[in-house]
């Protein structure tokens, strides 16, 4: 079982109730490899000791979750989010982090001006990519599906994240393939097929799309197997363009967080095994 587990990653939003130091503890517990990283709970205790944590328990770090929140019409608001951006590609560079993840942020408040919105994230983008590929930092655009357009990020299909990565170079933007955003795409083959041409996946995110959505559809990503994506399907595409890194699962979910951690990564490993790569098409 555990080649078999080499490659899955648990983001630290599955198991949300954790800090990163018992995420770390439950990683190893687990037989994990990797883990997804996210900031709020990195602040909690450092870059520098995180990085000790993390190497002591000999782990990797699929992600670093997030950067982004790029679209303030304001001069001086944007100017902060490059700020913390910056700060982002400094941490995702001490943990040698394998991307950073970027959710590009949604329209500002009273704005309807989408295509606006898309321009000031390509400006931003423009502005932190040099900088990422200088500290060996890959910016992974993620596409949200279109009910995150308003508040989330803008750029709502994988075509569109490629339209813009395939302006810079590869090893300093690529893409997040996240199950949960792009599996209702009827150009995802197509979009995949294109991303491996350009070396674009930075990066690979599942977990279910379930139904009926949750009152916060924030918090509508299942676990694997409890809602209608193929991941075998997935998997099989993203293996087709030459992505081999780590699947990373992110479950953003109030049930989910409401249990025992533990028992969580314990379920997450067995549909793994069972949904995501003991599926037909899995690797």
């Amino acid at each position: 079982m555990t080649a078999s587990l080499e490659r899955l990653s648990l983001n630290q939003k599955t198991t949300n109730s954790w800090t990163l130091p018992e995420a770390v503890a439950g990683c190893v517990r687990a037989g994990l490899h990797s883990i997804g990283v996210w900031r709020e709970p990195l602040a909690e205790i450092g870059v520098e000791r995180a990085r000790a944590l993390i190497d002591d328990a000999g782990l990797r770090v699929s992600s670093l979750c997030r950067g982004g929140f790029l679209t303030a019409t304001d001069a001086s608001a944007f100017e902060s989010a490059i700020d913390e951006n910056l700060r982002a590609i400094d941490e995702a560079a001490s943990l040698d982090a394998g991307c950073l993840v970027m959710v590009v942020g949604g329209l500002p408040e009273g704005s309807r001006d989408l295509p606006a919105a898309r321009a000031r994230v390509a400006e931003g983008i423009a502005r932190l990519a040099p900088v990422a590929g200088d500290r060996g930092v890959r910016l992974a655009l993620e596409p949200m599906h279109p009910i995150f357009t308003a508040d989330r990020g803008v750029l709502a299909t994988l075509g569109e994240a490629l339209d813009l990565a395939e302006q810079f170079p590869s090893e300093q933007v690529g893409v997040v393939v996240d199950s949960f955003h792009v599996w209702w795409d009827p150009q995802l083959e197509a979009q995949l097929a294109r991303a491996g041409r350009s070396n674009r996946i930075a990066g690979f995110q599942v977990c279910d799309w379930i139904t009926p959505l949750p009152a916060d559809a924030l918090l509508s990503r299942g676990m694997m197997g409890d809602g209608h994506i193929d991941f075998g399907h997935h998997l099989q595409l993203v293996t087709a363009a030459g992505y081999t890194g780590d699947i990373e699962v992110e479950i953003f979910n109030a049930d989910v967080w409401a249990a025992d951690p533990d028992a969580v990564v314990a379920t997450m490993k067995q549909r793994y095994l069972d949904v995501v790569v003991g599926s037909p098409g899995g690797a």
